[in-house]
């Protein structure tokens, strides 16, 4: 048996399902499982009939969700007392508490955004619970993002499935490479973004032992 006919098998199985859904939950909190090329592969096996795409989304994103909301805990419960440890005047500090800042202004789009990034989505994450991120909050933008995740993920597999329907293999390595192609793009816009906002000149201060003007 070479390796499409055991991909085939695979994919037929009634088991995918439970694999794709575990591969997604242990992603979530340990970021060296590929479960975007799982579903990535499962959707373009879909393309010619089996595994079923609705259910590979829906499994996806079920499995996304539930590892998210497990390092959202992990970091909720020893993040917290590792930064009550920190000291006050420190650098980590104060990098924590620009990212509490960052997370509490605008969450749910870092949160969002995160999904895309490879190990990034952990960092997020934990930092959020470490932070004690609003649980309910944190459920309503970790839903969007993970619903978001597992329709992209399936559907860039899909399309490369229908696009190389009699050679399952292209359409593996068209899937993968438009996935990573984003990842790219939402890299490079996340930079730009950091860099602008660096940029930026700091708000002028009075000096120091001047009276300000009535």
């Amino acid at each position: 048996m070479d390796l499409l006919d055991l991909l085939h098998e695979t994919m037929s199985s009634p088991w995918v399902y439970l694999a794709i859904f575990s591969i997604a939950v242990l992603d979530g909190f340990f970021p060296v499982v590929p479960s975007e090329t799982a579903v990535i592969t499962a959707g373009v096996f879909a393309a010619s009939g089996a595994p079923y795409l609705p259910a590979v989304i829906l499994v996806a994103a079920a499995g996304a969700l539930v590892g998210d909301h497990i390092s959202y805990a992990i970091g909720w419960g020893g993040g917290t007392r590792l930064l009550d440890r920190l000291p006050p005047d420190g650098r980590r500090r104060a990098a924590i508490d620009q990212a509490r800042r960052g997370i509490a202004t605008r969450g749910g789009l870092i949160l969002t955004v995160a999904r895309y990034i490879p190990g990034g989505r952990t960092a997020v994450t934990l930092t959020m619970g470490a932070v004690r991120y609003p649980r309910r909050r944190f459920l309503a933008f970790g839903a969007l993002a993970a619903s978001s995740w597992g329709l992209y993920s399936a559907l860039v597999g899909y399309v490369g499935g229908l696009a190389f329907e009699q050679d399952p293999l292209r359409g593996l390595l068209l899937g993968l490479g438009l996935a990573v192609t984003v990842t790219v793009v939402v890299e490079v816009v996340r930079w730009l973004g950091n860099r602008r906002r660096s940029a930026r000149p700091a708000p002028a201060t009075e000096p120091v032992g001047r009276i300000p003007a009535r």
